[in-house]
């Protein structure tokens, strides 16, 4: 997602609203033999939707580029004589393909070309079965008709392969794109979240590690870079190192390893951005294999029990809330001071957690999908080869500038904003429900996997597109349900009893609630008020 710069009244610039994290997990990494990649699409502008692309029987000779975070036209390129069937970041071979934006040089971005990164997704998506054919269709499309982007780093995986690829423009200095691409060895993860992260790679080792041929020559042609082709490092030489690039972005990477391998903690003053020189590994591996349901719950960290614990400072208020709101960096008496940016924030799109299972018929990934922030949303399976987008995930149903009562976005929305308010009572029960959502469907995709199987592929097609918009709709009903819930449970601030037969009244017949509980503030927050006004509100004796 685009890095938007946003600027502050501080002595020392600017600070950036960093969009988007990726988690990588290996086929060997993870507990049922399936690669994942994790992502939130974050952005203050985006609408939480599910893309689909059909191939048409007779394509256009050209096809028309938009601008994907902006909608901007930019230009027609050539249409490939094939494409494939995808349905949101995935294709109908499972090949799954995922970004954060790191920005980098700011001389290199922004050119003149026709690709965004958002196409190159998209695009290479359709035109690409594996991995490394999508390597190798997003560097032609971008040599072919010009980059239009700042620097990315892609995750790129199939049933067999996981991938990092950075790449950035070379501004008006040349056309196209310098890049690296980097094979995850099998049973370790990785991840990356709005910085480039490839720093030195080997030069003669194809299967594990391609690039292009002038990535080392323009850094030197630019004066990025003046040692032996061996001491090249990627992401020193495009988008070096500083406090933002680390406590806002390598953190989340961070957060992501110490849940998942031993020892991660030694990194702490790395992510905080007090040490850079104690730099973070690529890939980690994992202490024991990684599950799907560790997956979608590391996307919802908020530096829970680390020292950028969102919940503990004053600036959770009285219900420790785990969020600040934009912009990220403020200024107290001629200190500059900075609001922490977790894995988990309240402007994602959309989000989802994509399974590439070997194991299985290339028709048979699944995309766990879901909208709006992590920490208060679901996911949902979607096989990669529905045929259908449920009405709730509708593109054309509502927009950000639009409400749609039958939309999934504003509907999460609408329960999450809620949990904003009362966050250490609310959250708790909206994750309940996530839960048992998340981990019931889990097993229920091993039935219908074995259903499918059982089937013939037109059959199967049919039957994975039924459960997939039938499952995402249940889900939609659940949480209109959970939205009714919340609101008669914590209206006002209060919290109503409950027993097995529901809500606990009086014993008059009259709906009138009993037992109505009242949580009041943390100490934390008692104690601030206290300090600040406390001479005022002082009881006197």
């Amino acid at each position: 997602m685009k890095r938007l710069f946003l600027t502050l009244t501080m002595a020392a610039g600017a600070w950036s609203a960093l969009a988007c994290t990726n988690f990588i997990v290996t086929k060997g990494a993870s507990t049922d033999g399936s690669i994942m990649v994790s992502y939130a699409a974050d952005s203050h502008q985006l609408y939480g939707c599910l893309y689909k692309h059909t191939p048409a029987t007779r394509a256009a000779k050209m096809l028309s580029v938009y601008e994907w975070d902006t909608g901007t036209y930019l230009g027609q390129i050539e249409q490939a004589p094939q494409t494939y069937a995808t349905i949101g970041n995935m294709n109908e071979h499972s090949l799954i393909i995922a970004e954060t934006t790191y920005g980098g040089r700011h001389e290199l971005a922004e050119a003149n070309g026709i690709m965004d990164y958002g196409s190159l997704i998209y695009i290479a998506l359709q035109r690409a079965k594996t991995a490394r054919e999508a390597i190798a269709v997003i560097a032609e499309l971008a040599d072919k008709y010009g980059y239009a982007s700042s620097g990315e780093s892609f995750s790129i995986a199939d049933r067999d392969e996981a991938w990092i690829m950075e790449l950035i423009g070379k501004g008006s200095y040349g056309k196209g794109i310098v890049w690296v691409a980097r094979r995850i060895p099998d049973g370790y993860v990785s991840g990356h979240a709005n910085q480039a992260r490839i720093t030195t790679f080997p030069k003669n080792d194809p299967e594990n590690c391609l690039y292009s041929e002038d990535v080392i020559s323009f850094a030197r042609e630019r004066g990025y870079f003046s040692g032996s082709d061996d001491e090249f490092s990627f992401c020193d030489a495009y988008a070096p190192l500083d406090f933002s690039a680390l406590r806002a972005c390598e953190a989340r990477v961070w957060a992501f390893f110490r849940t998942v391998a031993d020892d991660m903690d030694k990194y702490v003053d790395y992510a905080m951005g007090h040490n850079p020189s104690n730099r973070m590994p690529l890939w980690v591996k994992p202490a024991e294999k990684v599950s799907p349901k560790t997956v979608f719950d590391a996307m919802r960290d908020h530096y829970e029990g680390t020292p950028m614990d969102m919940t503990t400072d004053i600036g959770a208020g009285g219900s420790r809330c785990p969020y600040r709101w934009r912009p990220m960096g403020f200024e107290v008496d001629g200190v500059e001071y900075i609001n922490e940016r977790a894995t988990a924030t309240q402007q994602t799109g959309f989000w989802f957690v994509a399974q590439a299972r070997p194991q299985l018929p290339a028709d048979m990934g699944i995309l766990w999908f879901g909208v709006d922030d992590a920490a208060t949303s679901c996911l949902t399976p979607v096989y990669c080869s529905a045929t259908a987008v449920p009405e709730c995930l509708d593109e054309n149903n509502g927009s950000m500038l639009k409400y749609s009562p039958t939309s999934a976005f504003w509907m999460f929305n609408r329960v999450t904003n809620f949990a904003y308010l009362y966050y250490d009572r609310v959250a708790p029960a909206i994750r309940k429900v996530t839960d048992e959502w998340e981990n019931g469907k889990l097993e229920e995709v091993k039935r219908i996997d074995a259903q499918a199987l059982a089937s013939s592929p037109k059959q199967r097609t049919k039957l994975l597109t039924k459960y997939s918009v039938g499952t995402a709709q249940a889900l939609f009903d659940k949480w209109t349900e959970l939205d009714r819930y919340l609101l008669v449970k914590f209206v006002d601030g209060n919290v109503k009893a409950e027993n097995e037969h529901g809500f606990i009244d009086n014993g008059t017949g009259k709906d009138i609630p009993d037992q109505i509980g009242y949580p009041g503030y943390s100490d934390k927050w008692k104690r601030a008020v206290a300090a600040d006004n406390g001479e005022i509100l002082k009881v006197v004796k």
